[in-house]
């Protein structure tokens, strides 16, 4: 295991671990990209790490700058060094785009060919929004991306509404005055988020949402924005406590009817919740193996 310092391509300071391979040096590397509040150091990468390298696939997780929920984060432009909040509590969702094209630029650096991007929860969210960044700009990092796996991708928009139901348009019109006022840093009500919320972070998700507003299970959609990925696709879910409006088995048999990747891979896993706990081994199993399918 190597520790890796890099720069976001908007100068942000981050830093991860690469597992590697014992036997070979690899050209393929899945690199990790974590969700909301937590970080890449858990049982499940732990266990995709080690399932991994086995196969003589290196693996690179990174803390994004919305790991944790509070923190600081360092910029470093042209010399100039700023400091400044971040962690789930603070982060634009979007600004991932600028963390994942700097951890595939490193990794590029080091000499990887084959990279499988690996997202789970809000990771995911990232990782589509990145990759249709990438293929509008006609970015030719697309040329390195050999698979995309989105596990537990969630419609956060929707479940925000569901969550917050009548109380929803209540809060926005509260974040929109202090916004006005320009207290975007200011925490929301304890009760507007599952977890501590800036204002500036909960606008993103229930207003200005349209960027990474594509994941509509409940709705008629034909999902367009996923449907422009063109890597291999392994979609994943839980059936038990997962952060999902409709069952599992009904997500699965939506999304396989509408994906047209004809590389998919689309389904759950039965008894596991967001987080995969208890089910590490079977999802690094399947992540593999649909990998090596796909390889080529």
């Amino acid at each position: 295991m190597e520790r890796v310092d890099f720069l976001a391509t908007d100068g942000i300071q981050l830093n991860g671990f690469i597992y590697k391979s014992r036997e070979k040096i690899s050209d393929k590397v899945i690199l990790a990209v974590h969700g909301m509040s937590t970080n890449c150091f858990n049982k499940r990468n732990d266990s995709i790490s080690k399932k991994a390298i086995e196969n003589n696939i290196d693996y690179f997780c990174f803390n994004n700058r919305g790991s944790e929920l509070v923190k600081y984060i360092r910029r470093n432009i042209s010399g100039k060094k700023e400091k400044m909040l971040a962690g789930t509590t603070y982060e634009d969702v979007l600004e991932g785009y600028e963390d994942i094209i700097g951890a595939i630029l490193k990794l590029k650096e080091i000499g990887y060919k084959n990279i499988y991007l690996l997202g789970h929860s809000l990771g995911s969210t990232k990782i589509v929004y990145t990759y249709n960044e990438l293929k509008q700009d006609n970015d030719d990092i697309l040329n390195n991306i050999k698979g995309v796996i989105l596990l537990s991708l969630i419609d956060i928009p929707s479940t925000l509404r569901i969550y917050l139901r009548d109380k929803l348009d209540t809060y926005i019109s509260l974040a929109e005055e202090k916004e006005k006022t320009g207290l975007k840093n200011e925490l929301m009500p304890k009760d507007a988020f599952i977890h501590p919320i800036s204002v500036k972070s909960f606008l993103k998700y229930a207003r200005d949402n349209k960027e990474i507003d594509f994941a509509k299970y409940s709705e008629e959609n034909d999902f367009k924005i996923i449907n422009n990925i063109n890597s291999p696709l392994m979609m994943r879910w839980g059936n038990n406590n997962e952060m999902i409006l409709q069952s599992a088995d009904e997500i699965v048999r939506n999304i396989n009817s509408k994906i047209v990747n004809n590389n998919k891979d689309i389904g759950y896993i039965n008894g596991a919740d967001h987080g995969y706990n208890g089910k590490e081994e079977e999802i690094a199993e399947q992540i593999i193996n649909f990998i090596k399918k796909y390889d080529n």
